[in-house]
């Protein structure tokens, strides 16, 4: 109880709290809504908590299998807080353009990532020495502008586990996608917006800078934590491992100190003198004489 009470006294301060004024509400967003006023509506901080909460405890467990979550936030206000998250905890994220097809073209898009690498590395070993200044000029600045766009998806291999968005009436394009492919979906949802978009709801205000930075660190902490544990139960397996091998090796090597020890005994009693078999006389012996 003192943890929620502390959480919502950060989220108070960040002014998480603040809603739209009162003719942008959406009326779906009703549930969420303490109070209205001054014609702005006030968003209930316990239900803002307990969303908070719900979300972080199953983004720990997309972390902790493995997954990858994307951060997606191109508003002006949550491009510098998404980014510095998402790359804290090496995870993707879209900050300045959501390119149509992003998710559902995926393998286009992976075309354009692996064709941005590669003139990266050619531009890096002085593959392109040998041509003029002006094509080399056209090729940094074709990477760079790859690179602003698909910078932070570069490392994703396939399709990622979640979505989290700053913004879901902003970032429309990335949830309609996400939903098209089934993929789960968070998302900071103001009182302009639609809650049942997304699979997980956290009502807050999504254009202020400190209340952005406070739902996004909170996420981020949950997913490194996630992520901490997934490395921990690696290590110890690693050592489960290590262990069981060495007892099947010790088990090894006594069997085969008995077996040869075994071995000398039998080798032992084979060779101990026995007394000789007497041969009986058929009787006497002859003579060369006759």
């Amino acid at each position: 109880m003192e943890n929620n009470t502390s959480l919502q006294q950060q989220l108070l301060e960040a002014g998480v709290h603040f809603g739209h004024l009162r003719k942008k509400w959406n009326p779906k967003m009703l549930p969420y809504i303490f109070a209205e006023k001054k014609g702005i509506h006030i968003i209930d901080l316990n239900k803002t908590t307990e969303a908070l909460q719900e979300a972080a405890s199953v983004l720990k467990q997309i972390a902790k299998s493995g997954k990858k979550v994307m951060f997606v936030g191109t508003k002006k206000q949550a491009k510098e807080i998404v980014t510095e998250c998402a790359v804290k905890v090496n995870m993707p994220f879209v900050t300045e353009r959501w390119l149509g097809g992003m998710l559902t073209n995926f393998n286009t898009v992976r075309k354009s990532v692996k064709q941005m690498q590669s003139i990266e590395k050619m531009l890096n070993d002085g593959t392109f020495d040998s041509i003029t200044k002006k094509e080399r000029l056209t090729l940094s600045r074709e990477k760079d502008k790859k690179e602003k766009v698909l910078g932070g998806i570069a490392q994703l291999g396939r399709v990622p586990a979640a979505l989290f968005i700053v913004d879901i009436g902003h970032e429309h394009i990335a949830l309609a996608e996400a939903k098209r492919l089934g993929i789960t979906t968070f998302g900071m949802v103001d009182t302009n917006c639609d809650p049942n978009k997304v699979d997980f709801a956290i009502p807050a205000n999504d254009d202020a800078t400190k209340s952005i930075a406070i739902i996004v660190n909170y996420v981020t902490a949950a997913i490194a934590e996630g992520l901490a544990e997934r490395q921990a139960a690696k290590e110890e397996d690693v050592e489960d491992t290590a262990a069981d091998e060495n007892e099947k090796k010790a088990a090894r090597l006594q069997a085969e100190a008995e077996s040869e020890a075994s071995r000398s005994r039998g080798e032992k009693v084979r060779g101990t003198n026995q007394p000789k078999r007497r041969i009986p006389n058929s009787g006497p012996r002859r003579t060369g004489a006759r």
